[in-house]
């Protein structure tokens, strides 16, 4: 009888044992492919941006060239280069980032650090996530009802700037207010007990802490802006124009619309199919460099803010 005993109380210790080393092979198991799972996604998404890339550049490497930069279209847009769409994208890009980050920043200040909780801020959030969703072609008939008619700015660069302002300031509020929250509270209260304002913490204290996180929001609403072309072709681009820009007031070309014309609306769509691709190829490029430089900037913040 003591022998049975001891079995059965030997058994009884072992099956937990032996339970709990099943679960861990389990959840082992199921780490492994779970993670799997986001290599698979990360591969996919590599893959489909390699075939992209190299779909363009088959098509478009052989429209690169010097006077393809550096010219003007001509005869009906079939020979010639893009310069006056490479200084518009640039022009309507930068304006917007003027117009969207001393906003989006400001807003997102007073949201975190003055705005008292409760429904009324929930509701101002929400809609700031609900504007974010919002077509840009939305976006580009507000900019024309609003800023061409309205304020009489006619299709113009400040048409379009503020226009791409709008649309990339719930993306550039979002991520400052993420940049602010990752900030410490230990650093406001060490600010604050040193005898600083509420202002001086945030000027001298938050926002350095924050400012890798907001050019974090800038790089993405320069890539969307960069990019779009509904929000455009209703207040700053044109078909063609022969001149360059000398106001803020004056219309220009633009590559994502210029991609949209010669694909689209072109009188010789066939001949220009090789100039299509190259100036998609150009847009990728510029869109990158912008994103490049400003990541270089937030870098270069990091290490500093680390010594």
């Amino acid at each position: 009888m003591q022998s049975e005993a001891t079995t059965t109380h030997g058994l009884s210790r072992f099956l937990p044992e032996e339970q709990a080393r099943r679960r861990d092979q389990r959840r082992k198991t199921l780490q492994a492919g779970v993670f799997w799972v986001f290599r698979g996604a990360v591969l996919i998404n590599a893959l489909a941006l390699a075939v992209i890339l190299g779909f363009l550049l088959f098509n478009g490497l052989s429209a690169i060239s010097w006077e393809f930069l550096t010219e003007a279209p001509r005869k009906s847009m079939t020979e010639g280069g893009i310069f006056p769409c490479i200084l518009g994208t640039f022009l309507l890009s930068f304006g917007s980032m003027v117009v969207a980050l001393p906003l989006g920043v400001a807003s997102a200040i007073y949201l975190h650090e003055y705005a008292r909780p409760g429904r009324a801020l929930r509701l101002i959030r929400l809609g700031i996530s609900n504007l974010a969703g919002v077509p840009s072609v939305v976006f580009g008939l507000f900019g024309l009802a609003f800023f061409v008619t309205v304020m009489h700015l006619g299709v113009s660069i400040a048409a379009g700037a503020l226009t791409l302002g709008a649309l990339t300031l719930p993306v550039v509020i979002g991520t400052t207010e993420e940049a602010l929250r990752s900030v410490p509270q230990t650093y406001r209260e060490a600010s604050l007990g040193l005898g600083a304002t509420k202002w001086q913490t945030i000027s001298k204290v938050v926002l350095p802490a924050a400012l890798p996180g907001i050019l974090t929001g800038s790089i993405l609403g320069i890539s969307r802006a960069a990019g779009e072309t509904a929000a455009i072709m209703f207040t700053a681009a044109v078909f063609f124009t022969p001149l360059m820009p000398t106001s803020i007031l004056d219309d220009v070309m633009a590559l994502p619309y210029h991609i949209y014309v010669l694909a689209t609306a072109g009188t010789e769509i066939e001949k220009t199919r090789h100039l299509q691709y190259g100036t998609a190829l150009v847009l990728i490029a510029l869109v990158l460099g912008m994103n490049l430089i400003a990541i270089f900037i937030r870098a270069r913040l990091q290490r500093k803010m680390s010594r």
